[in-house]
């Protein structure tokens, strides 16, 4: 009988790298659609840096965490290869929250159809979490203005990104933060960005007083960690921090201090934290607002494919190390 791969979550993460121990590796039949259901093998999986949390046993966040026993949860991309569903039929490609499993079946609940015009790695660059959470934050909470300053840290990753880009066709200055030259070059080089700072090389404070000389009018935070007190520093007035994500802290036993609140009063700064899942029922009018950027050619992404469901692994380290070169993506 032929079989599957599936893997579920099978403890809780330490400080530290990402190890297989954390997981159950397990083969099992692949079932069959029963009435009303789909068969779906899933061919593209997203790896995000959500996870992280995802796996922690914080009850006070966002979404429940990941239970132990658990598949792994995670957005993906699949081929309907049965269908007792009048909604769906044998070929159809669809999306959805799929998990780490190269099969599944499904009432359908949670699927949705990829259009046949829109290929696997751009869906899930651009139109999926990415997509959606850098619109949502840059439009729902930034309040961009042409002329402004904006700073993006992670810029180089899926939803930074995205960020900066979009604040550039929308005539802002955009500065972005980067771990290593590699990234710095391509943000700047191939996406457009007015300047790069490389947060591990770069005197931080000497190139935010060049590269904005009148101030920072919006800082997008995806990371934490060095970049943020000298942003902070560089905030203008009535500025608006948007606290996407924290990565250099998600396994820290103690996390990096922030920074003091005395300007928030003399500068009148809105910090505001968000999370997708509050807005998913404002899905279709973020991806109307963010589709005719990428008509138009103002969007470039670039994915990092990994080969195999057991890759996600150690996959996920590489939001940890930044050795990802792109939107991270299991091909299964």
């Amino acid at each position: 009988m032929s079989t599957y791969t599936n893997i579920s979550l099978a403890a809780r993460p330490n400080p530290g790298p990402i190890t297989p121990d954390l997981f159950k590796v397990e083969y099992k039949s692949i079932p069959q659609a029963g009435p009303g259901q789909v068969l779906v093998k899933q061919t593209y999986m997203s790896l995000d840096p959500a996870m992280i949390g995802w796996m922690s046993p914080d009850q006070e966040s966002y979404v429940p965490p990941v239970e132990i026993g658990e598949v792994m949860r995670s957005a993906g991309i699949g081929e309907i290869v049965e269908s007792n569903h009048p909604d769906f039929a044998v070929g159809d490609r669809v999306r959805g929250m799929l998990g780490w499993r190269e099969y599944l079946v499904s009432g359908g609940e949670g699927l949705t159809k990829l259009p046949t015009n829109l290929n696997e790695e751009m869906a899930l660059a651009v139109f999926a979490l990415p997509g959606m959470t850098a619109t949502q934050g840059l439009y729902g909470f930034g309040d961009p203005k042409k002329g402004e300053t904006i700073v993006v840290s992670g810029a180089a990753g899926s939803v930074g990104s995205i960020v900066g880009q979009l604040a550039k066709a929308d005539g802002l200055n955009v500065i972005g933060v980067a771990g290593d030259d590699e990234k710095c070059d391509w943000i700047r080089d191939e996406l457009g960005f007015d300047a790069a700072i490389n947060y591990k090389t770069d005197d931080i404070p000497a190139r935010l007083r060049e590269y904005a000389p009148n101030g920072v009018d919006i800082y997008f935070e995806n990371t934490g960690g060095a970049i943020q007190q000298p942003v902070f520093d560089q905030m203008n007035t009535h500025g608006r921090i948007i606290v996407c994500g924290m990565i250099a802290d998600y396994t820290s036993d103690t996390p990096s201090a922030g920074p003091n609140w005395i300007p928030l009063i003399k500068k009148r700064i809105t910090i505001r934290g968000f999370a997708m899942p509050d807005h998913f029922q404002d899905v279709q009018k973020l991806t109307e607002k963010l589709t005719p950027y990428v008509i138009n050619g103002k969007i470039r992404y670039r994915t990092h494919v990994l080969e195999g469901l057991e890759s996600a692994i150690d996959g996920l380290n590489l939001f940890f190390t930044g050795g990802n070169r792109g939107k991270l993506i299991v091909k299964l």
